[in-house]
């Protein structure tokens, strides 16, 4: 059974960071692109970035690209978004994705 387990959410003020992380398992980690999506109070989803399976290929939204890092460590079998200049607008649960499925997501709220 496919499972992933976000971590590393929390509240920051506008300029800091934060880094997420996602385990997975029940599957070959290594063999997929993964990615992670967010989805901010009252609205749809939204596709963040995407890292290949190999780790040495990474897409960006514009709203997050510069700031935003996408990593993996396919010996751990863990995701990682690095997050830095976070803004108020970055405000949502954040989730990692394999395909259709979502771990449970982990919230961060960026506010003064």
């Amino acid at each position: 059974e496919v499972q992933l387990v976000e971590s590393g959410g929390g509240l920051v003020r506008p300029g800091g960071s934060l880094r997420l992380s996602c385990a997975a398992s029940g599957f070959t980690f290594s063999r997929y692109p993964m990615s992670w999506v967010r989805q901010a109070p009252g609205k749809g989803l939204e596709w963040v970035s995407l890292i290949n399976d190999g780790g040495g290929s990474t897409t960006y939204a514009d709203s997050v690209k510069g700031r935003f890092t996408i990593s993996r460590d396919n010996a751990k079998n863990t995701l990682y978004l690095q997050m830095n200049s976070l803004l108020p607008e970055d405000t949502a649960v954040y989730y990692c994705r394999f395909n259709s499925k979502r771990g449970q997501g982990t919230q961060v709220t960026v506010s003064s």
